[in-house]
């Protein structure tokens, strides 16, 4: 297999998980919506509160946050300077995602991934729990989100980086991107 199609395949197979993953956390919306309603709905109606549900919000949000940012990545959906890039030639484009990657979030994601691991190392070792006495016991799992999140994001970013450098070899063209 020529070293190309080798790099595009691994492009491929990033591209693949991000997107499965993406899909999978999507979901969190609809259960964040679905909690929101039930402690409305307990607290005005029937007068309850539950620190449980409101938790069990912020952990569906940074679950849907954390784990579909890559997925946003890879469908162009970041927030970007397009006063230049939307009109500028694939060459031009590919050379300021493979700068983009290379320099800006691949070092992000390391430095990221760098100070959580202990971070979430201590997080687990007690296996941390809410703060609030009917809390949910998860804030380990919750905080294990941010290194994940910068797995996923470098990932993708290394799928940008192969898919740029691919554009400038001549070893694929712009529009074969996506």
């Amino acid at each position: 297999m020529p070293p190309n199609r080798r790099l595009a395949e691994i492009a491929d197979r990033i591209d693949r998980l991000t997107a499965a993953i993406g899909r999978t956390v999507m979901w969190c919306g609809l259960a964040m919506v679905v909690l929101q309603v039930m402690v409305v709905l307990m607290r005005y109606v029937l007068g309850v509160g539950s620190i449980w549900l409101s938790e069990a919000i912020v952990y569906a949000h940074a679950t849907l946050f954390m784990g579909a940012s890559a997925w946003t990545l890879q469908q162009g959906g970041h927030v970007r300077v397009d006063i230049f890039y939307a009109d500028a030639a694939p060459r031009s484009r590919a050379v300021v995602d493979l700068l983009g990657a290379v320099v800006l979030l691949l070092p992000f994601c390391c430095v990221l991934a760098w100070f959580a691991l202990p971070y979430v190392g201590r997080s687990w070792a007690i296996l941390e729990r809410s703060r609030e006495a009917s809390g949910l016991p998860l804030v380990f799992l919750l905080k294990t989100l941010i290194p994940v999140f910068a797995v996923l994001l470098g990932l993708q970013g290394i799928a940008q980086a192969i898919r740029a450098a691919l554009v400038l070899t001549g070893g694929a063209t712009a529009e074969a991107d996506h």
